[in-house]
């Protein structure tokens, strides 16, 4: 059976989890999020002689996609994802790390293809499901690979935490409802990798997260 492995390189001073998932015969594999530090991300792939297909993008905020199109120019890749309800977001982030006092490093991001639910997005022999999982951000989407119960949820949710919702395009009843609804209907025994910090398991989020108890 392929083996599906992932490595995370926390990048810019928002230390987000952007992620490199791939297979372990083949060594190809996709970027998922990359909100900057390029030089940084493009070591990772290097150390792991990997072939990347393309960049998966959750949702369009500047600490996951500043350096998608740097990321994009480098490897010669698609920018894939996320759902177009966040085309605000991600034509706003060079005003945004204006804001932030980071300007010049991060741009704003022009994906190739955006994503709705019930799509599917693959590399090598591994496939995954798209969930658009609105209420962090409006656009922001999940990809869950069912063979090997594993989900990237963005920042959706966390270990014992969910996405904020106080940022534009918010709404926390919506953030609740895609956890609730589409999330943890996938199976107690699914592992995550989340946008920033540790990873966990949905059943233990859904028996111990404060925010769905």
């Amino acid at each position: 059976m392929a083996q599906l492995n992932g490595i995370v390189v926390p990048v810019t001073p928002f230390q987000q989890n952007c992620t490199i998932l791939f297979d372990m015969d083949s060594r190809r594999g996709v970027v998922v999020d990359p909100g900057g530090d390029v030089d940084r991300i493009m070591e990772a792939i290097a150390s792991q002689g990997l072939t990347i297909e393309a960049i998966w993008i959750t949702h369009g905020h500047i600490d996951h996609v500043g350096g998608a199109m740097e990321l994009k120019e480098a490897l010669g890749v698609d920018i894939v994802g996320p759902h177009e309800a966040d085309k605000p977001l991600l034509a706003n982030v060079e005003k945004q790390a204006e804001r932030y006092g980071i300007a010049g490093a991060l741009r704003n991001c022009v994906p190739d293809r955006f994503l709705t639910e019930g799509e599917t997005v693959s590399f090598g022999p591994h496939r995954f499901e798209v969930l658009h999982c609105p209420g962090h951000a409006p656009g922001h989407v999940i990809y869950f690979n069912r063979d090997a119960k594993f989900a990237h949820v963005g920042d959706v949710l966390f270990r014992g935490s969910v996405g904020r919702t106080d940022l534009p395009g918010g709404d926390h009843d919506a953030l609740i409802r895609s956890i609730k609804e589409k999330l943890l209907p996938l199976g107690d025994d699914v592992g995550f990798i989340c946008g920033h910090g540790p990873g966990g398991r949905f059943g233990e989020e859904r028996r111990t997260n404060p925010f769905l108890t």
